[in-house]
């Protein structure tokens, strides 16, 4: 089978299998926007002249038949091909003969795999930031059907100060629209086109619209100059990736307290049956198995990142095969966190909160004593702090 860079001889298959790796794979997913991309490259080259009509049409609907068709399950990307590039080009030009080879006419299967990465990144993002909302609203509804249910807050896992279900639900949601806010901001460095930059040094004699591209694709910029496009690669992927992390972070804080507050020693929360796990020892436990996996995810996604930023960290200027290996950590960390938090909004307005196992020792009162004592007597905080201190100091 030939690839895309094919000058004749064959290709060990050792050093197949290790090149390509689970790339072909991992290409699979890309393989939608690819032919978005191509669509809007060869409707381009028809614009400038480079494609004739009856070859744009022929590539138009073979592409499109083809995009089709791998949504269907009736291909996949194979390891023989090396890449989602080639697996389409290959089966466009077996389709629609010679026209198939004119697509690639001013591009690189660099500037061709960032279009794509760019364009599942944007619906990625979009989609963690819509989940991320979803979870936020789910705790909206778990601080209302339990207003008015106390809790007592905590600082150093020690009883500290009085909070409510309410409260507790709302800082959590309102760093979840937070972390939206932040999934959404990677957009500067997503929507930027890169098609027409080619290997990293543009067309020479190749006049080609990028404006055209950019405004088919609809990324906000086209990406310049041609040369900053490979020095750009991990930036936008890194920066998805660290909203991706804060995102599980805070879904894994909000999971080690369910955790905490369903222990039979707090008891604070019932979590339903459906939520839990059983022990193949002990038949009387329940375990919180999806909080405890939702709590190790943020370590998950923390190795996701720190790969992605040491990828190109050394690289010289230009394209580096090293760039390939940002697919697996980015596709792993994003899938996990639309896992968790797509099981968070959908879970979360089922746990209860028991009121009757909830106490609020009288020493969580101290700070709110101090400070009325300020207040009706005009002593300084530190003097109403001793007193109230005094009052609870063990013997």
């Amino acid at each position: 089978m030939s690839r895309l860079w094919d000058l004749g001889g064959a290709l060990d298959a050792r050093v197949l299998a290790y090149t390509a790796g689970e790339d072909h794979a991992l290409d699979d997913r890309l393989i939608a926007h690819d032919v978005t991309a191509s669509l809007a490259h060869a409707a381009m080259l028809h614009g400038r002249g480079l494609l004739a009509d009856g070859d744009f049409a022929a590539i138009r609907d073979g592409l499109a038949a083809l995009g089709d068709e791998h949504a269907r399950g009736l291909w996949r990307v194979e390891l023989a091909d090396e890449d989602g590039h080639t697996a389409l080009e290959r089966r466009l030009t077996a389709r629609i003969g010679a026209a198939g080879g004119r697509l690639h006419l001013g591009r690189s299967r660099n500037d061709q795999v960032l279009a794509a990465l760019r364009l599942w990144m944007r619906a990625e993002a979009a989609a963690l930031a819509g989940l991320a909302r979803e979870v936020a609203a789910a705790l909206g509804e778990v601080a209302r059907l339990h207003d008015g249910v106390a809790l007592p807050g905590y600082t150093h896992l020690q009883p500290a100060m009085p909070s409510s279900v309410p409260l507790w639900a709302g800082g959590f949601a309102a760093e979840l629209e937070d972390d939206a806010a932040g999934l959404a901001a990677c957009a500067r460095r997503i929507e930027k086109n890169p098609l027409g930059s080619a290997a990293g040094y543009g067309t020479p004699g190749l006049a080609l619209d990028r404006e055209a591209t950019r405004a088919a694709l609809g990324f906000a910029a086209v990406h310049e100059p041609v040369t900053a496009v490979q020095l750009s690669r991990g930036k936008a992927e890194a920066q998805l990736l660290f909203e991706v992390h804060l995102l599980t972070q805070d879904l894994g804080r909000l999971a080690a307290d369910l955790v905490w507050y369903a222990s039979k020693e707090l008891g604070f929360v019932a979590l339903p049956p459906a939520m839990t796990t059983g022990s193949s020892l002990m038949p009387q436990k329940r375990n919180p198995d999806l909080f405890e996996l939702a709590r190790a995810a943020g370590a998950v996604t923390l190795g996701a990142l720190v790969e992605a930023l040491a990828l190109p960290a050394k690289l010289p200027s230009g394209y580096h095969r090293d760039l390939q290996r940002l697919k697996a950590p980015l596709f792993r960390a994003c899938d996990l966190a639309r896992a968790t938090a797509g099981l968070f909004a959908a879970t979360l307005p089922e746990i209860r909160f028991l009121p009757e196992r909830i106490a609020l020792p009288p020493e969580l009162g101290a700070a709110e004593e101090a400070h009325r004592l300020v207040l009706a007597e005009g002593i300084p905080f530190r003097e109403a702090y001793r007193r109230v201190a005094a009052r609870y100091r063990p013997e």
